[in-house]
């Protein structure tokens, strides 16, 4: 296997930002808990001349390529935060399952809040346009591993909103919504957040996933009020009552990971083991400790 360094020394590369040896400190990474417990070890790195943000994926890139190309989770973080360093742990844990992530924000070398200017919903839109570039340019250690027809668009909290800020992309074949959900009460909102009016949830027209805290989450409300709005396309809600937070701050992601990984298998890969989590009464999820699942009719 390719070592992590071989690979950011490839990633420093990228667009042609460097032409000859690039020196060691130009790219920061770090492997997170030994790399996830999925069957492809990730690394979490930056990338020279793709500012404010972190991108998640395999360590050693040859298992990718045209029968096995790499699905793409964009992300918005929490609090409109310009850094993942909440949820590292969590997106780590889902590239090491074979996914290429891309968060907004600048990478966490360390667990400690970030502060500094608030991400945007453009940034999500930037991944996408990244990820599309670096599987067209030759010189990208990603060229021709990428699933660009299978990228998905999430976030937890304020990233919520810059999701569903997105949501009318084209390029996106699902949407999740973690710990969010569009204001019933405006009042209520951060200053900064993208403040869409729940008319924006016409804009959906691919499968959505809510994954919420219980009742306690402040977010119950609004996540739980946008997904009985939707009929138009498969809607699911899941909710463990952990409150706003979620468990993103848990090894691995701790139980959110669970419907996460296994929505993004479903939708971006077709993967029928994955998608038994979510059809059948009770569905897989439901019959995990804790979880409680709404469906719309479209999902079975």
């Amino acid at each position: 296997m390719k070592s992590y360094f071989s690979f950011i020394l490839a990633a420093a590369l990228l667009s042609g930002c460097a032409s000859g040896p690039v020196a060691p400190e130009t790219v920061q990474s770090k492997i997170v808990e030994d790399g996830g417990t999925g069957p492809y070890k990730a690394i979490m790195f930056e990338a020279p001349a793709f500012e404010a943000h972190t991108v998640f994926a395999p360590q050693d890139l040859s298992a990718f390529g045209k029968k096995n190309l790499l699905p793409v989770l964009v992300w918005g973080n929490g609090a409109c935060s310009n850094s993942p360093w909440e949820h590292y742990k969590f997106l780590n844990e889902i590239a090491s399952h074979g996914f290429l992530v891309i968060a907004t924000g600048h990478i966490p070398m360390e667990e400690v809040p970030y502060n500094g200017p608030r991400s945007t919903s453009e940034q999500q839109i930037q991944s996408v346009d990244w990820a599309i570039a670096q599987n067209a340019e030759k010189e990208s250690p990603f060229y021709g591993r990428i699933d660009v027809n299978a990228i998905a668009a999430a976030g937890m909290s304020c990233g919520g909103l810059q999701t569903l800020d997105n949501s009318a992309d084209p390029r996106f074949k699902t949407l999740m919504i973690m710990n969010s959900g569009l204001f019933t009460n405006p009042a209520g909102a951060m200053p900064g957040m993208p403040m869409p009016e729940k008319e924006k949830l016409q804009d959906i027209k691919v499968p959505i996933i809510y994954i919420l805290g219980g009742e306690e989450d402040i977010a119950y409300g609004n996540g739980m009020d946008d997904f009985f709005r939707i009929k138009n396309v498969p809607a699911v809600a899941a909710n463990l009552p952990v409150g706003h937070g979620g468990t993103y701050r848990q090894p691995h992601g701790g139980e959110f990971t669970v419907p996460a990984l296994a929505w993004l298998q479903w939708q971006l890969q077709g993967n029928e083991e994955a998608a038994r989590m979510f059809i059948g009464s009770p569905c897989g999820l439901a019959q995990r400790e804790g979880w409680t699942v709404d469906k719309n009719e479209m999902i079975d």
